[in-house]
């Protein structure tokens, strides 16, 4: 038995950090996504697919959004189970109850909207644990496991949350799976595999090899280790896992440290030969200190790698300094009002707060507009 494991594609995400047009693709690519989802659920003769929850980013979507998903699962080839997770759960404004959804939907797209098994066909079935609320007051994988026989049956449990003892989560919320109850339920046979959501990052839990968060399919956050996969799971005598890639997206985060032009000019070549930079977001986090002089190249060289790349932004917490050197200035002949101004904006900018930032600009700007004293 085989079948295909993925979560959070959270259709209808706000995307961030990036220009307008940036947003527009990355938008379509959440949703060419879930077409080579079911590209991959052909190609691996996959009889199934389940999403972890988390399919739409909230229950409040435009019809748009809402209508070209739909369109994109029902060009599925297989039957396809969807979880509501925490961002999209059955509460009263679900968007599972959404007229476009319950007309539009074909039936071989199902709803997991409570965790009575579904039987895929003799001696195979999925269970859900679907979210009804924001906030459980229990955890709901151990409570759709709790009713389950060891009578034969191969069983896929899909589930959406954090489980106790992975990157540290420890029982502090209701909701928390509790990873001892689940391998428990594999080891007596009443469940042969748990697919999971919430975690963006492709992540084997416990010691089974039975229970994986598969990640998202197009990565969301610079934190994520290992998103943009889907995972196609084969089931008999053992288990087979194998993460298959179908994001297109990157958020890379870059550190470095400036102290001269050519540190300057070293990160510009890296920026230079990274690849596919229009589906790439960078984000840099600089330290060290640097002239006025070097300040205008590190300027020069965002401002032309932000043009290609699909986001490029430094990040708010670097620790870069701009510290007027004796060379910045030396060759413009600056006597009186204008020598005065220069003396009393470079002092400024020797500070830490925000008249220190801005001294810092309006020098920049003279060492700029005057054509690069050091040039």
């Amino acid at each position: 038995m085989r079948f295909l494991h993925g979560a959070d594609w959270q259709i209808g995400m706000p995307a961030q950090f990036m220009s307008e047009e940036a947003a527009f693709r990355y938008t379509q690519a959440r949703l060419d996504a879930i077409r080579r989802l079911g590209q991959v659920a052909r190609e691996r003769g996959c009889e199934f697919v389940v999403v972890a929850g988390d399919v739409f980013d909230a229950n409040l979507l435009g019809r748009r959004t809402v209508l070209r998903a739909v369109e994109a699962m029902a060009a599925a080839p297989v039957p396809v189970y969807l979880l509501p997770g925490n961002h999209d759960p059955l509460d009263p404004s679900t968007i599972y109850d959404d007229a476009d959804i319950t007309t539009q939907l074909p039936p071989h797209v199902r709803v997991l909207r409570d965790s009575a098994p579904v039987i895929v066909r003799p001696g195979l079935e999925v269970v859900g644990a679907p979210w009804r609320t924001k906030r459980p007051m229990e955890d709901l994988v151990s409570a759709a496991l709790r009713d389950l026989p060891a009578d034969g049956t191969v069983r896929v449990v899909v589930g959406h949350g954090a489980v106790d003892g992975v990157m540290g989560v420890v029982r502090d919320e209701p909701s928390t799976i509790r990873l001892r109850t689940v391998e428990e339920a594999i080891a007596e046979g009443r469940v042969h595999y748990v697919a999971l959501g919430d975690r963006h990052s492709t992540t084997q839990v416990g010691r089974t090899r039975r229970i994986w968060y598969s990640g998202t399919p197009e990565q969301t956050r610079f934190d994520e280790t290992d998103p943009g996969n889907v995972l196609v799971v084969e089931i008999d005598d053992g288990i087979r896992v194998d993460p298959v890639r179908v994001g297109r997206w990157r958020f890379a985060e870059l550190t470095h440290a400036l102290n001269g032009t050519d540190d300057v000019d070293a990160l510009a070549r890296q920026l230079q030969d990274m690849a596919d930079k229009t589906t790439t977001l960078v984000r840099l986090v600089l330290t060290g200190t640097v002239s006025l002089g070097a300040h205008a190249r590190l300027t020069e060289v965002l401002e032309a790698q932000e043009a290609v790349f699909a986001g490029l932004e430094v990040d708010g917490d670097s620790d870069l300094a701009v510290q007027p050197d004796a060379f910045d200035f030396g060759t413009l002949k600056l006597a009186g009002f204008a020598r005065s101004a220069l003396d009393e904006l470079t002092g400024t900018a020797a500070g830490t707060d925000a008249q220190a930032q801005a001294a810092r600009d309006a020098l920049g700007l003279l060492y700029r507009l005057a054509g690069g004293a050091r040039a």
